[in-house]
């Protein structure tokens, strides 16, 4: 019987270190995501660590480092499909990301310790947890900094609206001191309405002096047939 015949203890302790690194090492990266909240938790890391494990080590044994190169790209390809179903898109904001990440981490550790690296898993989940732990005091000391819009890349937009019967003059003029400004035009369209037309002029850089544009804005809505004059800012992708 091939059952008996494969029968190898030195294989099988080594089968049994590997996927106990991988089960260790991948539940204390769990316990930090699961102590933050996070939607895959210990379960789910330690899981994929000992499942990336057990494919790259199967695939040692049955075809030595060419077959555990080979699981290791279908390993990849798996984990990404897993990590895709923790990202959370809620209108603009993106959740899931990190935890994201860090399953996909956890495959890694977890192949590590298949392909009988016990060292190189063990430093991949301390890098992994120092990530997820030590750098989030930067994290927020960034997100606390006060925005310099002149260092921000962003996609800005003048909006006029007025009379329709001004509307190549207001055009004009926006086009005339958005310019004047040093502030050049991507893009202008125009958008009718009921008895006036909004013109929307898209900015041609990726950032602004705040005071600057504000004062461009305020001469816009003095204009005549101007009823309404601002700007905004969106995320660039």
């Amino acid at each position: 019987m091939n059952a008996i015949a494969n029968f190898d203890g030195a294989e099988i302790l080594n089968t049994v270190v590997s996927l106990g690194v991988a089960l260790v090492l991948g539940t204390a990266i769990g316990a930090e995501r699961q102590y933050r909240q996070r939607t895959a938790g210990l379960r789910t890391n330690a899981l994929v660590a000992l499942g990336a494990s057990a494919f790259v080590d199967l695939g040692m044994r049955l075809m030595g480092n060419q077959g555990a190169t080979q699981v290791l790209a279908y390993v990849a390809s798996g984990v990404g499909f897993l990590g895709a179903g923790v990202i959370i898109k809620e209108g603009t904001n993106i959740r899931g990301l990190n935890t994201a990440a860090t399953i996909w981490c956890s495959a890694v550790m977890g192949a590590f310790a298949g392909a009988d690296r016990p060292i190189e898993a063990v430093l991949l989940a301390g890098f992994v947890l120092a990530g997820n732990t030590f750098l989030r005091p930067l994290v927020h000391l960034i997100e606390r900094a006060p925005i310099d819009e002149s260092a921000t890349e962003a996609v800005y937009e003048v909006r006029v609206a007025g009379s329709e019967t001004r509307r190549d003059a207001i055009r004009d003029q926006i086009i005339e001191r958005l310019e004047a400004a040093a502030y050049p035009i991507q893009d202008i369209e125009e958008n009718e309405r009921d008895d006036d037309v909004e013109i929307v002029a898209t900015l041609a850089i990726s950032s602004v002096t705040s005071e600057q544009l504000d004062a461009v804005v305020e001469s816009l809505a003095r204009l005549d047939g101007v009823s309404h004059a601002t700007w905004s800012s969106r995320i660039s992708d």
